[in-house]
C-alpha cells in the first residue's frame, strides 16, 4: 500500500512539458511567497500583510498571512524543483482560489482592475500539475526512477 502511494505520489504523465509550467508558476509562486514572509521584492513582510488580510476579513491576519506565504514560498520552490509536485500545486492551486474569491473576483476579469485572470491562470496551471505530475526533468521523476525502476 505505502509503495502504491509512493508510486501515485512521484509517477508523472507530465513528459517535458510540464518544466514549461513548472519552472515560471515556481518562481512567481517563490517570489510572491518571500514578499508576504519577509518582505522582499518590495513585499509587506508577515506583519504587514498580516495587517491586510485582517482588513479583508481573513482572520487571524497573522496566521493567515504566514500559511499564504508559506504555501506560496515552499509551494513555488517545489514545484520549480519538481519535488512533491502534486501536493505543492494542490496546495497553491487551494491558495490561488481564496485569492480569487476573497480578493479579486469583485473587481472583475482584468488584472488592470486587480481582477482575477493572474490568480486563475495559475489556478489553472497548478491545477494541471496536480493532475499530471512533474514530468520527465524533475526529482519526483528521479526519486520515482530510483525507488520504482521499470514502473511507469
Amino acid at each position: 500500500m505505502k509503495n502504491q502511494f509512493a508510486h501515485t505520489l512521484f509517477n508523472s504523465t507530465g513528459g517535458y512539458a510540464a518544466l514549461a509550467l513548472r519552472l515560471p508558476v515556481g518562481l512567481i509562486l517563490a517570489a510572491h511567497g518571500a514578499q508576504k514572509l519577509f518582505g522582499w521584492f518590495g513585499g509587506y513582510g508577515l506583519e504587514g500583510t498580516g495587517q491586510w488580510m485582517t482588513s479583508i476579513g481573513l482572520e487571524p491576519g497573522y496566521a493567515m498571512a504566514l500559511l499564504a506565504g508559506s504555501a506560496e514560498f515552499l509551494g513555488g520552490i517545489a514545484l520549480f524543483l519538481g519535488l512533491l509536485t502534486r501536493p505543492a500545486a494542490i496546495v497553491s492551486a487551494i491558495t490561488m482560489l481564496v485569492a480569487i474569491f476573497s480578493v479579486h473576483l469583485s473587481n472583475g476579469l482584468f488584472l488592470t482592475n486587480n481582477g482575477y485572470e493572474y490568480a486563475l491562470a495559475l489556478f489553472a496551471i497548478t491545477t494541471a500539475l496536480a493532475i499530471q505530475g512533474a514530468g520527465r526533468l524533475s526529482v519526483d521523476s528521479l526519486l520515482q526512477t530510483q525507488f520504482f525502476p521499470g514502473r511507469k
